[in-house]
């Protein structure tokens, strides 16, 4: 039997040089004043394919909170599953009707008793058939690597194998095409590389917020 030390050494030793082998991405996305764009999807495809052949789906959540989607915009790999729990005291339907995944969930409070697969790549719209202010997006990437900004417009993808990349950002105000903000960019392994988007975006069209009621109900 192997002594509990030197299982740990080599476990630590064999994590060190995984890392070794692999890089990070520290993205920054503003509009043409330099003003941070929170929420913006970035998404780092391989050139090389079986790079991503044991990256494995997981098991997500988006809320329901306030009467709204939490986060507005959930990153997800393709494949992985969707749980939406209704955190408010009213019941929600939820339903999207977007080519890459058309679901509904019937009016419900808690948590729906299966989540939902998100087995197709591109931008899934969610809205509420109840409140028809309430809108979510769930972005299905076909890569594994992928990460979201802050309200700082800055995020970083970690744990990057050391290869090509091709490299995207997607908003859902976003004015172009997704596939015109893509970037080549090479990472190398133990070193953080660095890459900037300017992007121009549209107005926020949302429909306004029902006022408060002042009775209760179930909607």
């Amino acid at each position: 039997m192997i002594p509990l030390r030197l299982l740990a050494l080599a476990c630590l030793a064999m994590s060190t040089a995984c890392h070794a082998q692999t890089g990070s991405l520290a993205i920054t996305v503003t509009t043409a004043d330099a003003s941070p764009v929170a929420e913006a999807v970035i998404v780092a495809v391989p050139h090389d394919a079986a790079a991503m052949a044991n990256a494995k789906p997981r098991a997500e959540e988006l809320e329901q909170v306030d009467k709204e989607f939490v986060p507005k915009v959930k990153p997800v790999f393709v494949g992985s599953t969707v749980a939406f729990p209704n955190r408010d005291s009213v019941r929600h339907h939820v339903y999207s009707f977007s080519p890459a995944k058309r679901f509904e969930l019937p009016l419900y409070a808690g948590v729906p008793a299966q989540p939902v697969l998100f087995d197709k790549p591109g931008v899934v719209v969610l809205g509420c058939n109840i409140h028809d202010w309430m809108i979510g997006y769930v972005y299905v990437s076909e890569s594994p690597w992928f990460a979201k900004t802050g309200a700082d417009g800055r995020a970083l993808i970690a744990d990057l194998p050391a290869r090509a990349y091709t490299v995207r950002v997607w908003h859902p105000q976003l004015t172009v095409g997704e596939e015109t903000t893509a970037k080549p960019i090479e990472i190398v392994a133990g070193k953080r590389s660095e890459a900037v988007w300017s992007v121009a975006l549209k107005p926020e069209v949302r429909v306004r917020r029902a006022p408060t009621a002042t009775h209760s109900g179930h909607y």
